[in-house]
């Protein structure tokens, strides 16, 4: 029995990808889902955008901004440029739109004009509703920004509150007597903020308005779902098919004989490379056409696209299979390696679980790996109805991803053809 488990411990301690996949590939999973779940009401939350118009202009509005712009958890942005200077123009309520329908914030929160002098003649209730225009594939970010505006609005301007709520007094049970009026104006200055004010226990009411019309786009959000999926087992296959390929006829001789043909190891791998994309697009198809017929995807309205992300992802994808094929010794171990990494950047990418649930470092490290450019990519076509032109950004990365993984699948390869 010693000399089994002597045994069974030299092995291991030799097999480096054993090794990883014992102890480091779940250290990695629980870091990963620890990071996202277990700070939930924590500092470590993600910061959440969120435009704001201000079409009030009054104390009211102004102190409403500020107090959101204090919030750690929020991105506050009042301006039409992305960089705001001196220069830059107020945000406007169609501006404020575009940005949440194109994804650049998940809400936008509408100061309509009136509110500051409703507010001051009778309190929380008594004049125009706060408008959030939300993008519902964000569904955490419209209740936050629904409490935070009671919360701000409540901590911001008791002193308002206050004077409002005086004068519905006086309106409906007479004018206050004259030591009534100086009681109250030596409260007054003690409820502004910084000065110990307390909140109010009452609510302003907000309207939350869906402007991506989800009732009409559930089949539109399958498709982020199907596009994680896809993508993860797409690596999986790519990589099986790599393996096959290459190191198979490493092994058994038949790549020594192909490298005796005029064809050359740069035509092998490009040969290898189209058979492995044309498997990944039938592939992901095979998978949105499922979505389709019994999901409700709309794929056929969205095929220019869908093809685009399609052709440029599985490109990536036996690019970077072709990359991890030419580095591995052998097959077991090419298995092994790249289950780790596959596993890792699904789960930064978003394969797993949506990246806006993550911390803001977790999302930029997200953005490392390539299922992060693709899902965005679909969630563009899928969900935003973006036209094609907009889908440069997920389609450089990825084909530039491409270029990397097969110049280094080039340099790899070099060793067989030395041998």
């Amino acid at each position: 029995m010693g000399t089994l488990l002597r045994i069974g411990w030299i092995n291991l301690r030799r097999d480096r990808v054993g090794q990883a996949l014992t102890f480091l590939l779940p250290i990695i999973f629980f870091s990963i889902f620890a990071s996202v779940f277990g700070g939930q009401g924590e500092s470590r939350t993600p910061s959440i955008g969120v435009a704001v118009v201000d079409e009030d202009g009054s104390d009211l509005s102004r102190r409403m901004i500020a107090g959101l712009q204090k919030e750690a958890g929020l991105r506050v942005r009042t301006t039409a440029d992305d960089e705001p200077s001196a220069a830059s123009a107020p945000l406007d309520r169609n501006g404020a739109d575009r940005l949440v329908r194109s994804g650049t914030v998940p809400v936008a929160v509408l100061i309509p004009a009136g509110l500051g002098n409703a507010f001051g003649q009778k309190g929380f209730g008594g004049g125009p509703a706060l408008t959030v225009l939300a993008d519902p594939s964000d569904p955490i970010a419209p209740n936050m920004i629904s409490g935070l505006l009671q919360k701000v609005t409540m901590t911001a301007a008791p002193d308002l509150m206050m004077e409002g709520g005086i004068k519905q007094f006086e309106t409906y049970a007479g004018t206050l007597t004259r030591e009534q009026r100086a009681a109250v104006d030596a409260w007054l200055p003690r409820l502004k903020p910084g000065n110990g004010g307390a909140a109010t226990t009452m609510g302003i009411p907000v309207n939350v308005v869906d402007v991506m019309r989800s009732e009409s786009r559930r089949g539109s959000l399958v498709s982020f779902y199907a596009a994680g999926v896809g993508v993860m087992f797409l690596l999986f296959s790519m990589v099986g098919a790599a393996g096959g390929v290459l190191l198979e006829e490493v092994e058994s001789g038949t790549l020594e004989r192909l490298l005796c043909t005029n064809l050359g190891m740069p035509g092998i791998l490009l040969g290898k490379w189209v058979f492995m994309v044309t498997v990944g697009v039938a592939q992901l198809t095979v998978m949105f056409l499922w979505g389709d017929l019994v999901f409700g995807l709309p794929l056929f309205s969205h095929l220019p696209g869908f093809f685009l992300m399609t052709i440029v992802t599985a490109g990536a994808g036996a690019a970077l299979a072709l990359v991890l094929a030419t580095l591995a010794k052998s097959r077991a171990q090419l298995s092994g390696f790249s289950t780790i990494l596959i596993l890792t950047m699904s789960a930064l990418g978003g394969s797993m679980f949506p990246r806006f649930l993550m911390t803001e470092t977790m999302q930029k490290v997200g953005l490392l790996t390539f299922n992060a450019w693709a899902l965005d990519g679909y969630l563009k076509v899928f969900w935003r109805d973006a036209p094609l032109w907009q889908l440069w950004p997920q389609v450089a990365v990825l084909l530039g991803l491409t270029a990397v993984f097969l110049a280094g699948a080039r340099l790899f390869v070099r060793r067989w053809e030395a041998a």
